[in-house]
């Protein structure tokens, strides 16, 4: 044959046999004559003669329904040709497949059927999907209908079949993303029926099956995966609202503008021990407003009423991006975020993650969806979601109340370096919102299994060791074992925070009957004890007035002259037990609720104060001004307090002992141009006055050292207002 024959001009196809011949042949009719196919058997003449046959029909009815004239003749024709499909002999994928690309294209160019007519085509072509997947296009197809009519019998009666056979057999979403929309848009109509999340749950049984063990080991990381899309989906529209997304230390931090968010913003890293000196040395202001971020879906709103601050000294240089913790764990005090999802997205999140819940009841799927959930599989904005971690907070529970090692060893990080659930449900974590029980019960049980090791304390004791003091305080047992494993396997080298620990343990019933035994077989710890208390102490953050309350109230602090109670709960009713302690010369209490009159009990007893720290206190002039008796003072700061710069000058004048003083930069800009105006002579008011507005605009760009003749201003710890050395012969 010189040239092919297309299928669309074969007339006809027969069936040749000769008697006592073995000859297999097929006989084509086509204009012009005839052509004779011979087979090497019966079979493969079969299967020619089936497969041309099928080739004929199909072309026919693709020219019948590329053109429909009367939908009645075209679902007809579809019904046709499904059952073609179901009884030809053939076995071949593209057999099934054929017709229902036929359908998707007819379903894509005519948009405009109606509501029944739908529903008609999908009942016709169900019986094609009982036994494949549908294409793109008809997923697309049935997404739309499960968006537009969740409530149609289609979607019970005929979608299930589809959406359970798509669960157990697909082996690969990323190479069928349709399918996995279309089980996400399935689930969803579901969770609108009247009885809801009930169907949605009856559902989740049927496909785990009666038994205790699923028996399709495909169904759990295909509902896992569909659960990550259909979370991420909720916050997609303010992910991708930004042409530059924020990261999460910005969303924390109060998101700026697009033209604003060029330089970074400082991240302030909350540590259990902080240096008060070093603070008040390397502390900022830089105001932040507040900013809507708003779109249909998503409504953020950050609220931002005190000052970023730059990283401690030990983070000092670090440029790289922090980790996941470390982003979201600011002050209480300094900022709060709120994110209010749309009603759609609203409804979408309760829905996936009710259903992360249900799959972690099933304790064959547990140890598989903790692996799957270890390494934090969620966007950074649900993170910072409250709703969103309060819900899933019941999942991470199960995983901790979990005996088997593989479950509740996957609640730690998937690597080094890396943050886990342990660490995100941990006091200070941005998930935190019970006071550390969650935190107690996932040590206790890791503390049960092979994790009892002295690594795994040493890991507590520099990641940890403030929440679990903050526990054993408040007679948690778990947290007791923990610090008394602490000091017999000498995890601690510190002695003023051995000396913590032992203060801690010794103001509960349980922590001093555990410790006495400890002291019984080890007598050094004893010794350690007789020397005196300690003289450095820090507060865990959360702590309140009744947690110090019980820790003074455990043994003696004689000796304690450093005292941080910076991010706590504390308030001025704890004044009362602070004037006890006689040898404290250093008191932090950076972002607290300590006020006024808190102040006057402090400035009558503790004469010998020489540092003290107010930033992000409610302390105003009445309670400042109390300080002028405290003539030790050397090193004051109130950033963002309610400071006025007549209290400024008064403090300034009645301190003579004061070198370092840190306020608010508008009040201490205004008591330097009182000191400006006052010094310079009348011919020289006018220069006095463009250096003020030069240092002004030098001071909040960040290049006050550009200016000669004035002194560094307090928060990098200089004294304001006192010349350098080239001030005077300028003067003069």
């Amino acid at each position: 044959m010189e040239n092919s024959v297309s299928y669309s001009a074969i007339e006809d196809v027969q069936l040749l046999s000769w008697e006592n011949a073995p000859k297999y042949c097929l006989q084509l009719t086509i204009p012009g004559g005839t052509v004779l196919l011979q087979a090497a058997n019966s079979y493969l003449r079969d299967q020619w003669f089936h497969s041309l046959q099928w080739k004929k029909k199909i072309y026919k009815y693709k020219k019948v329904l590329s053109n429909p004239s009367r939908w009645e003749v075209v679902l007809k024709e579809i019904r046709t040709l499904v059952d073609m499909a179901l009884t030809s002999p053939l076995q071949d994928d593209s057999i099934n497949q054929a017709p229902l690309e036929i359908v998707s294209k007819l379903l894509s160019e005519n948009t405009n059927l109606t509501t029944q007519e739908h529903e008609n085509i999908i009942v016709a072509i169900a019986p094609l999907l009982e036994n494949n997947h549908p294409p793109p296009d008809l997923c697309e197809f049935f997404c739309k209908h499960c968006r537009e009519r969740p409530r149609s019998m289609v979607v019970i009666e005929v979608f299930t079949p589809v959406v359970q056979r798509i669960l157990k057999h697909n082996m690969d979403f990323g190479k069928c993303p349709r399918l996995r929309l279309f089980t996400q848009e399935y689930i969803l109509a579901l969770n609108e029926l009247n009885a809801g999340m009930e169907v949605v749950k009856k559902f989740i049984q049927s496909m785990h099956g009666p038994t205790g063990h699923c028996p399709h080991p495909r169904v759990l990381p295909n509902l896992v995966a569909v659960c990550l899309a259909a979370i991420y989906s909720c916050y997609e529209e303010f992910i991708n609202s930004r042409d530059n997304s924020p990261s999460l230390k910005e969303i924390r931090n109060g998101c700026q503008q697009p033209c604003d968010r060029k330089p970074t913003l400082p991240l302030r890293l909350l540590h259990p021990s902080p240096d008060l000196v070093s603070q008040e040395a390397t502390l900022s202001e830089a105001r932040l407003k507040s900013v809507v971020v708003a779109s249909s879906e998503i409504h953020v709103e950050v609220e931002r009423t005190s000052t970023a601050k730059p990283a401690l000294t030990a983070s000092a240089g670090n440029d790289s991006e922090p980790n996941l913790i470390d982003c979201l764990m600011v002050s209480p005090a300094c900022s709060t975020m709120s994110i209010e999802l749309g009603p759609q997205a609203d409804r979408t999140l309760g829905c996936y993650v009710e259903i992360l819940k249900l799959l972690s009841d099933y304790d064959d799927w547990r140890p598989s969806l903790a692996s799957l959930l270890q390494p934090i599989p969620f966007p950074k904005e649900a993170l910072a979601h409250e709703k969103f971690t309060k819900e899933l907070k019941y999942v991470i529970q199960r995983f901790a109340e979990d005996p088997r090692q593989e479950v509740h060893s996957c609640l730690l990080s998937v690597r080094a370096g890396k943050d886990g659930w342990f660490q995100l449900y941990s006091p200070g974590g941005v998930a935190c919102d019970d006071d550390g029980e969650l935190f107690a019960s996932m040590v206790h049980i890791l503390m049960g299994s092979c994790y009892k090791t002295k690594k795994f304390l040493l890991s507590l004791a520099e990641n940890k060791l403030g929440p679990c003091m903050l526990l054993a305080l408040r007679g948690n047992q778990t947290m007791v074992e923990i610090l008394c494993l602490m000091l017999e396997y000498n995890i601690i080298d510190n002695n003023d925070t051995q000396l913590q620990i032992i203060s801690t343990l010794e103001s509960t019933d349980v922590g001093k009957r555990m410790y006495e035994q400890l002291c019984d077989r080890q007598r050094e710890l004893k010794e350690l004890q007789r020397k005196g208390g300690p003289t450095r102490l820090t507060l865990p953050s959360k702590s309140t007035d009744a947690d110090l309350a019980r820790l003074l109230s455990s043994g003696s602090f004689g000796n304690l002259e450093n005292l941080s109670l910076a991010f706590t709960n504390v308030t001025s009713a704890c004044a009362e037990h602070l004037i006890k302690l006689p040898s404290l010369k250093q008191l932090n209490l950076w972002s607290t609720q300590f006020g006024d009159a808190g102040l006057r009990l402090l400035s009558e007893h503790l004469t010998m104060l020489q540092v003290l720290n107010l930033c992000e206190t409610p302390v105003t002039d009445a309670g400042l001004l109390a300080l002028s008796s405290m003539k030790s003072l050397c090193s004051l700061n109130m950033n963002s307090t309610k400071l006025s710069a007549d209290t400024y000058e008064d403090l300034k004048a009645k301190l003579p002992n004061l070198k370092e003083v840190a306020g608010d930069r508008t009040v201490l800009l205004l008591a330097f141009s009182v000191d400006l105006c006052t010094n310079a002579a009348c011919p020289f008011l006018f220069l006095g006055f463009s250096r003020l507005c030069l240092h002004a605009w030098l001071l909040f760009s960040g290049n006050l050292h550009q200016l000669p003749g004035l002194g560094q201003p307090p928060c990098g710890g200089g004294n304001w207002g006192t010349p350098g050395p080239e001030s005077a012969p300028e003067r003069q």
